[in-house]
This record gives C-alpha cells, sequence and structure tokens, in this order.
C-alpha cells in the first residue's frame, strides 16, 4: 500500500465552524497527526480582516512560502495551529485578490474543463476563488519545499474547493488529488425543496434537475471535480448511491465518518459537567416560559443546521405533539430545538417558544408549526418546547457555553432526518451517552443498523421512506415512551450502551479507509 509522504487538506470550514466537515475534519485531525505528524497541512479561508478565528493560533511557521506566494502569485497566508486535538498546521489564505481574475478564471475552467459558471450567484464565486486559491497554495508549498518526487496528496472537501483540485489538475497533475463530496448539491437541494428524493433517486437526471433547481453552477464543479479527481470518495453507502444517480460517478471508496472521544469528560468529570448542563438548560427554559418547573421533566433535544425538512425539525414538533395527547406518557418532557436561525442582535425575549427574538418571526417554519399545533407552554403543560436558535459556541447569548457542555445535559435527542449523508449529531450523542434516535435515511442509521437497534440498545434507528411520514411520528414518539418509563438504573444501562456503539466508531477504526482512499489515487 503506497502511504502518503505529504497531505494538503482544504475545506471551507477549516478554523471555520460551519456545519459538519469542521466536526470530520477536526475530530479526524489527531489521527492524522499520529501517522503523519507535520507533514498534514490543513487549508482553510481567511475571512476576517479584523481579528483571527479563535480557533486558529498564528505561528512563525512556513515563512519561505509567505514570501514565495506575496512575491509571485499575490496571495497573502496566515500560519499557524487549529486549536483542535492534534494541533495540526493550519494556512488561511486571503483569498481576495484571485477575484481580479475571476471571469478569466472561468473561462479557463469552462474551456478545459466544461465547468458551467455562467448562471452562478450567491456564495459562488466567494467559494470557488477560495477553491482555486488552495490550488495555488498547494502548488506553491510543493515547488517552496522540494517536494515533486514525494508522494503528495491534495484533498479536498465538497464544491467549494472544486477549482482548487482543477487548478492542480492543469498545472500541477503529478500532485495526486482527492475529492469528497459530503452531500450532493442536487441531492440536497431535491430533498430540501420537498421533493421525493430516495424513490425516484433512479430516474432523476442530475445535470436537468440542477438547473430546475437553479443549482447548476455549483453542481458542475462538483460533479466535474468528482470525475477528474484521481480518487473520488463519500462517506456512506447511501451517499454513494445518491452519487452514482446524480453525478454519473460512483465513489471509487466510501470513507464513514469517525468520532475522537477525547471530546467526551472523563468519568470523574461527568456527572458534575451533566448536572451543570442541566441546570442550565432548566434555566434557560425558565427564563423563556416565565415561570418555575417545579415537576421533573425528560430533556429532549434535537440539533444541527437548520435544514426544517431534511434535518427532521417537522418529524420532531410532530412527535412532541403527539406525546403531548398521549395517554401512555407518564412523565413530563422539556424539549429544544437548537438550531441557529436569523435572530435580531442583542434581543433576547419572553416570547414563551423562543429563546431569542427573530429578524422573520411570522414566516419562520419552527415557531409557525409550534403554534399551529398550540403548545400551551403552561405548567400544566405534558409538554413545553423551546427554541433555542442559536449557535451554541459559548458566545451565543442564549447560554454562552459551547454545544458540547449543553448535550451532556440531555437526556435523550431525536434526529429524524429525511437527508443526512451520515449524522454527527446522533453519533455524538450516544458518544456522550445520551439515548439517541436516528433514521434509515442517515448514513450513521444505515452503520448503526448492523448492531442491535432500538432505544433499549442506546440507539434507535427508525425506518424512513418517502411515503411513511406518520409511521415515523409514531414510532420515534413510542420510542420516547419506552425511555420514559425506565428507572435510574435502567437509564445507565442504556447510556453504556449507547456509548458501547460509538466506540466501535472511533477513527482509528475507521481510517484504513482514507488509507485505502490515498493508495487508490498514487496507483490510479
Amino acid at each position: 500500500m503506497t502511504k502518503p509522504d505529504y497531505i494538503f487538506e482544504t475545506s471551507w470550514e477549516v478554523c471555520n465552524k460551519v456545519g459538519g466537515i469542521y466536526t470530520v475534519l477536526s475530530s479526524r485531525a489527531l489521527t492524522m497527526r499520529n501517522l503523519f505528524a507535520d507533514n498534514v497541512i490543513f487549508i482553510g479561508p481567511y475571512i476576517q480582516t479584523d481579528k483571527l478565528s479563535i480557533d486558529f493560533t498564528p505561528t512563525a511557521e512556513l515563512n519561505v512560502l509567505k514570501d514565495y506566494l506575496i512575491r509571485t502569485k499575490g496571495l497573502t497566508i496566515k500560519t499557524g495551529r487549529w486549536n483542535i486535538p492534534g494541533n495540526p498546521i493550519a494556512v488561511l489564505v486571503d483569498f481576495r485578490p484571485v477575484f481580479d481574475n475571476k471571469n478569466q478564471i472561468y473561462g479557463n475552467m469552462w474551456a478545459e474543463f466544461g465547468v458551467e459558471s455562467l448562471h452562478a450567484y450567491g456564495d459562488y464565486d466567494e467559494a470557488s476563488m477560495f477553491g482555486y486559491a488552495t490550488g495555488v497554495v498547494v502548488e506553491a508549498f510543493v515547488e517552496c519545499y522540494n517536494l515533486r518526487e514525494r508522494h503528495t496528496i491534495a484533498h479536498f472537501n465538497e464544491w467549494m474547493t472544486a477549482f482548487g483540485l482543477l487548478y492542480l489538475k492543469k498545472y500541477c497533475p503529478h500532485i495526486k488529488t482527492l475529492f469528497t463530496t459530503h452531500a450532493t448539491t442536487i441531492g440536497r437541494s431535491i430533498a430540501g425543496n420537498g421533493k421525493p428524493l430516495y424513490d425516484y433517486l433512479d430516474a432523476y437526471n442530475g445535470n436537468q434537475m440542477a438547473q430546475e433547481l437553479n443549482v447548476e453552477a455549483k453542481h458542475s464543479a462538483e460533479k466535474t471535480a468528482a470525475h477528474l479527481a484521481d480518487c473520488f470518495t463519500t462517506v456512506s453507502d447511501i451517499t454513494a448511491r445518491e452519487c452514482e444517480a446524480l453525478l454519473d460517478k460512483k465513489p471509487d471508496v466510501v470513507t464513514p465518518n469517525g468520532f475522537d472521544n477525547s471530546f467526551v469528560p472523563a468519568r470523574t468529570q461527568y456527572t458534575p459537567k451533566r448536572n451543570k448542563a442541566k441546570a442550565m438548560l432548566q434555566s434557560l427554559a425558565e427564563r423563556t416560559l416565565g415561570f418555575e418547573l417545579t415537576d421533573e421533566h425528560i430533556f429532549v433535544g434535537i440539533s444541527g443546521r437548520y435544514e426544517y425538512k431534511n434535518k427532521g425539525i417537522d418529524v420532531f414538533i410532530d412527535v412532541m405533539n403527539r406525546l403531548n395527547h398521549s395517554q401512555e406518557l407518564n412523565k413530563k418532557i422539556l424539549a429544544f430545538i437548537i438550531v441557529p436561525a436569523w435572530v435580531k442582535e442583542n434581543c433576547y425575549t419572553n416570547s414563551r417558544f423562543a429563546t431569542s427574538a427573530l429578524v422573520n418571526e411570522d414566516s419562520d417554519l419552527t415557531l409557525n408549526y409550534i403554534r399551529q399545533h398550540n403548545f400551551g407552554n403552561t405548567p400544566d403543560s405534558k409538554v413545553k418546547i423551546i427554541f433555542v436558535p442559536t449557535y451554541l459556541n459559548g458566545n451565543d447569548g442564549a447560554l454562552n457555553t459551547p454545544y458540547y457542555d449543553i448535550l451532556i445535559g440531555l437526556d435523550m435527542t431525536l434526529f429524524p432526518s429525511y437527508y443526512e449523508p451520515w449524522g454527527y449529531t446522533p453519533m455524538e450523542s450516544a458518544a456522550f451517552g445520551i439515548p439517541t434516535v436516528t433514521t434509515s435515511l442517515a448514513g450513521f442509521g444505515q452503520w448503526v443498523s448492523t448492531s442491535p437497534i432500538g432505544i433499549n440498545n442506546g440507539i434507535a434507528v427508525v425506518n424512513r421512506t418517502d411515503g411513511n411520514y406518520f409511521e415515523v411520528v409514531q414510532n420515534i414518539a413510542n420510542e420516547v415512551i419506552c425511555f420514559s418509563k425506565k428507572s435510574d438504573e435502567e437509564k445507565l444501562i442504556v447510556s453504556k450502551r449507547a456509548k458501547a456503539i460509538t466506540d466501535k466508531a472511533l477513527w482509528e477504526n475507521f481510517f484504513d479507509k482514507y488509507l485505502e482512499a490515498y493508495d487508490f489515487a498514487f496507483n490510479r
């Protein structure tokens, strides 16, 4: 097996916490550093002009590269360390100068590779110029440090970095390339627009749907990178099928997402941290509701990106509504929806349902569905539901505490996803010993299905299709009812079983798939 001497890995989410890819890269870095030491270089965007990312510590490393890039390419980079386990080298590139040649770059990408950028809009320009700049940085690094004869891999994540891969294909074909799609642009768009993805997956034409849903440029860049990479990967079997149908390219290797359990508190810290988190969640709820909670409640939560249908927020609310009227539920529930929305700055309110005032409160899907179900959120309500529309990063205005330090305070989590290539949120929950529910449409759910499933075993996987929405709602409600009837001793057993399943998903058990992908690229 051929192993790389150097790995350059680039993503919009290096030192830039936006979504799940940040978790993939930041949790994998320690394993990579243990194997390749400082020959792993992460490349991300320098997008703050007034201050550097709190995830980044500047250092005086790579001065030769800095000087070379300024002198020959007109690019400025910040070099330092990513403040995550493993503390790897990170390069943040200021890609703004690339915009001066944007039209020429788009023209060349069309002429050389057929990438269609004509109908681009939104974040396409920014992402593409960043991606292009990362290719320039990798080329410069290899030239500056005489690595041309070394086994070098440049790994690009998602469509945002596709132009970097194509740059290397044209100017540095000796550098082997890896391209990973964590979720296809067109698949996410089909699902997010309310169209049935899975029943008709093999009948969809990816190019035609991209035009219909106005994501033609992103789809074109992604599809081209997938076909031209020396190795094309994705994170789960369900997304591999999606790639084959919509990108006309079967992934060469499936690289499932692992977990780094250094995030999980040690046994001696677990109970104090859990008690502190529960107290914070209860206090937040009481401030929002406007009264004290005197009865015992089960704390149930959902979190992640604000994709209302794809993440199953609609299902979560329907489950809580069903439980609110259930005669079988023998304990009260405090339900938290923790997803970042469009919050009014410095405006926190007692609105009974939301911890913060929203800019678009009248049109917000989550708030409207809560109101539609007439949740009372009164002291007598069996289920009280609280919308926390902020990203829990320690400076969020609601809890001012990082997500992991709040997750540990929940008793149970529900992630009834419709579109979920992997699913870090249920994986993280189980790793923290919090019993969780996921679905058969999540990559993680499919992986778990090889183990005993059901909340009694720590992780329940509910079968979900395009046509069984209300069956999903009832089945998840049943899992919550089952959990609510357990004694404290039984809940502890369930918690240990959840953690035991995710222990099998540590990066040390999954990283062999990346080594396989590197080998595939070198020997293609």
